[in-house]
């Protein structure tokens, strides 16, 4: 099944050829045909599957369908970060970009100037935090009385991080009649009551995540302190022949320290992440696949997306904490008839998480030996819980290493084959 077997209008078919987009997702083909037939919809899908596209692409097909005269806002999107939002109204743009639909994205955390001015021209869609969404609304700014279309994404989340009653509060000025869409990586109960006040006798989708990692991928990791972490990270970029490197990093700030530790050494990378604005991000990508820049330094929701037939080597800096997330990272590489290599870092505070990473995959990661920077985890610490990121005081402890210490081994010759790699039992 390709896009144009969707019933697309030339405008969304002409913007998702421009981005490379041809075949649909699981997600994608299962969502789509529903929410263009005017369905509720509930949908069980992790991050990466293309769970934004299953919503924007039919949401904008049938806004130019009905082709409304109305200058109030019809679309509304809420979900629980920045990123998030940010990452969702950038795909409305690029998809809307043959259209005269206009997009616009609110989140809290900055002055709300710029943001009441873009919503004075009147956005058909918009993408909003629910924190700076409600704000706007009780200042007058906002009214959700003409919403046609609205989607609840990342639903396990809002609940997590408490938005539980700002989200009663936005349910509660929607006007009945409206087509409403509702996303969720986890399905608890608290999520099935909420989704309860939200759908109207909705359809359901439930996409597995992947169980498996690619087949053709070969997964490396090297155990190395926080401190080496950047040391390793440069040999092996130095070492290998791989002339695209995907390296993941879990922070902005991280990404943005990568690289410039990096081009200290001679090697020139870029970094992508929310951060940044789309053009910088649309040049970094560009320079990466013409080979003008040898490494892109990414965090997972900027990476989403990305697609490059020649990428051998994906190195995780920094586990994910969630075990999903090292599945979708490490599938970059080795896709279609080319084989890929899969590195990842581990210091002590991670190890929690690579034992998920091995219970997710069914299988243990090999270990490479023997290297110059090798760490006998000896100052393991207490992990942060699945989905939380580690606190910094415990980062910066975790740092502290013997400066002293001698080099085991006779270093690393070729990352791809010149250590010792073997499953080991002594991880915890």
């Amino acid at each position: 099944m390709t896009f144009n077997d969707l019933g697309l209008s030339e405008p969304i078919l002409k913007a998702l050829s421009k981005l490379g987009y041809h075949t649909p997702t699981p997600i994608q083909q299962q969502a789509i045909p529903i929410v263009l037939n005017g369905d509720d919809l509930l949908g069980c899908a992790q991050t990466g599957t293309g769970k934004t596209a299953a919503f924007a692409i039919p949401i904008i097909e049938r806004l130019l369908a009905n082709n409304s005269q109305n200058s109030h806002i019809k679309v509304l999107v809420v979900t629980p970060t920045r990123e998030l939002a940010i990452q969702i109204d950038e795909s409305f743009r690029d998809y809307t970009q043959y259209t005269k639909l206009r997009t616009q994205v609110i989140f809290g955390g900055v002055k709300q100037g710029k943001q009441t001015d873009a919503l004075r021209k009147r956005p058909d869609i918009l993408v909003a935090t629910p924190g700076r969404l409600l704000d706007l609304m009780n200042q007058g700014f906002i009214s959700l009385r003409d919403i046609e279309y609205a989607i609840l994404d990342e639903a396990d989340q809002m609940l997590d991080m408490g938005f539980i009653h700002d989200i009663k509060k936005i349910i509660a000025k929607l006007p009945p009649q409206r087509q409403s869409l509702f996303f969720s990586a986890t399905m608890p109960q608290s999520i099935v009551e909420l989704s309860g006040k939200i759908l109207g006798n909705p359809k359901r989708i439930t996409i597995k995540p992947e169980q498996a990692t690619a087949e053709k991928v070969e997964q490396q990791l090297y155990y190395v302190s926080k401190g080496d972490k950047i040391k390793l990270l440069a040999q092996l970029i130095h070492e290998t022949a791989a002339t695209a490197v995907l390296v993941f990093s879990r922070t902005k700030h991280g990404a943005n320290n990568i690289v410039k530790k990096l081009d200290k050494v001679g090697i020139k990378g870029a970094a992508i992440h929310g951060n940044k604005s789309q053009g910088a991000r649309q040049n970094a990508l560009e320079g990466f696949k013409e080979g003008k820049l040898q490494v892109l330094v990414a965090t997972d929701i900027a990476a989403r997306g990305i697609d490059i037939d020649q990428l051998s080597l994906v190195i995780n800096y920094d586990l994910p904490n969630v075990p999903e997330t090292y599945v979708h990272r490490i599938g970059r590489t080795g896709r279609a008839s080319a084989s890929g290599i899969a590195i990842s870092f581990c210091e002590g505070s991670e190890r929690p998480y690579l034992k998920d990473i091995e219970k997710l995959i069914k299988q243990k990661v090999p270990v490479i030996t023997g290297h110059e920077f090798e760490d006998d985890g000896t100052e393991v610490i207490e992990a942060p819980q699945r989905g939380q990121r580690p606190n910094r005081s415990q980062n910066r402890n975790n740092q502290t290493r013997n400066s002293n210490r001698q080099a085991s081994g006779s270093g690393t010759k070729k990352p791809f084959r010149g250590h010792r790699s073997k499953p080991r039992n002594d991880r915890d």
